[in-house]
């Protein structure tokens, strides 16, 4: 089975950088001590800062500009060098881990990492604390969903750039029902026409909500449980594929008719064909973010703390939202949108997989770390059940 890596998913770091055995016996010889983290800060004499990201994943207007970093350097002075050079979580990881290992400048600033990649450079020491007194904006406005995750529990090493949620999709006039659970995906009707993701990290966790584990806190038990009952249907045949992004040209060509999904896709999805839908399932949905942060002995902190509270600006936060359409971090920004003069702007306030209702909200459940020491067991099994 063909897959393809997508933004969040992972074939394991550790492992391919020999670091997965010593991390598993609990040593960490590329961990970075406090004292030696934070470069001299140039923030004071350098107007400068060097921004990684994603593609498409910030606004960009009809000339090619990008109206909220540029406005930053409007208010500011601060002459933002923003690449998009984080094309996979690990390809990334590989290549400024040597670097940030030796306590060096990876020269770069700021970077969006996902979640739980992000636990990996925080439990290295790989990134800076962040200064509270420079962030009055995510202090206010951040989601207090959001504001918790298992690797950095106040947040003091990462603030999420976007987030989203892994839930199903399907094309319900083609299914000629409703699908409310995952257990709805192992119908008859449905075999060789489900897909699910290729990355563990991706998949796991709606597979095991959907058995009744509490995904913050899950155990070996119930991860085996889950994969196994993928080999099962796996060995049916009833799933059709596992993918990675090409999962929606699947299921808008009409090859699968439901898969796992990402809320991200979903409008876009909905625009192209008003019958595909998205569901976060009854027994629920997997919450996820991509974090900003400040690297190891980057140097220029400052600016890079006050790029990230520009963006926690209900404001400028919206404009993000209203051009990426992942859920939005700050909450505060629905109400901006909501009094634009732009009709279908202002019809962003009230679509859910930007600003998840209340009712949504209580389904929604944030997976724990897989631990180095689990690591390398749970990847044999999925790599055997998922044939990646």
């Amino acid at each position: 089975m063909v897959t393809t890596l997508t933004r969040r998913s992972v074939i394991g770091a550790a492992g391919l950088l020999g670091l997965g055995p010593l991390a598993a016996c609990g040593i960490a010889p590329t961990y970075v001590p406090a004292d030696r983290r934070a470069a001299p800060d140039r923030s004071e004499q350098d107007n400068a800062l060097v921004f990684s990201n994603w593609t498409q994943y910030i606004d960009v207007d009809d000339s090619g500009n990008r109206p909220t970093l540029e406005g930053f350097t409007e208010r500011t002075g601060i002459e933002v060098a923003y690449s998009e050079d984080i094309n996979d979580n690990d390809e990334f990881f590989g290549k400024v881990s040597p670097v940030l290992a030796q306590g060096g400048d990876p020269g770069r600033d700021l970077m969006v990492i996902s979640d739980w990649m992000a636990a990996r450079y925080v439990s290295l020491g790989w990134v800076q604390s962040l200064d509270r007194a420079n962030l009055p904006n995510v202090t206010r406005y951040l989601d207090p969903q959001l504001a918790h995750p298992a690797f950095d529990r106040d947040r003091g090493h990462s603030v999420p750039w976007q987030s989203g949620i892994t839930g199903i999709a399907y094309n319900r006039k083609a299914l000629g029902r409703e699908i409310r659970s995952t257990a709805d995906l192992w119908a008859p009707d449905l075999k060789g026409r489900v897909t699910l993701f290729a990355g563990m990290d991706e998949a796991l966790g709606l597979l095991m909500l959907a058995q009744g584990a509490d995904i913050s806190a899950f155990t070996a038990d119930d991860a085996h449980r889950a994969m196994a009952q993928v080999q099962k249907l796996v060995d049916s045949r009833h799933i059709r594929r596992f993918t990675g992004n090409d999962y929606t040209s699947d299921l808008a060509s009409g090859a699968a008719v439901a898969c796992q999904a990402y809320s991200g896709d979903a409008i876009q999805l909905r625009a192209e064909n008003p019958d595909i839908e998205f569901v976060v399932p009854e027994e629920g949905g997997e919450l996820w973010s991509e974090s900003l942060m400040i690297p190891d002995r980057a140097a220029h902190k400052r600016n890079a703390e006050l790029l990230i509270d520009h963006y926690y600006q209900p404001e400028v936060a919206a404009e993000l939202a209203a051009f990426v359409q992942y859920i939005c971090p700050v909450p505060a920004a629905r109400e901006v949108l909501a009094g634009s003069s732009d009709e279908e702007t202002a019809a962003l306030a009230e679509e859910p997989l930007i600003f998840p209702t209340d009712e949504m909200r209580a389904r929604l459940h944030t997976m724990r770390d897989v631990t180095p020491a689990e690591r390398p067991e749970f990847h044999q099994v999925w790599g055997q059940v998922a044939g990646v």
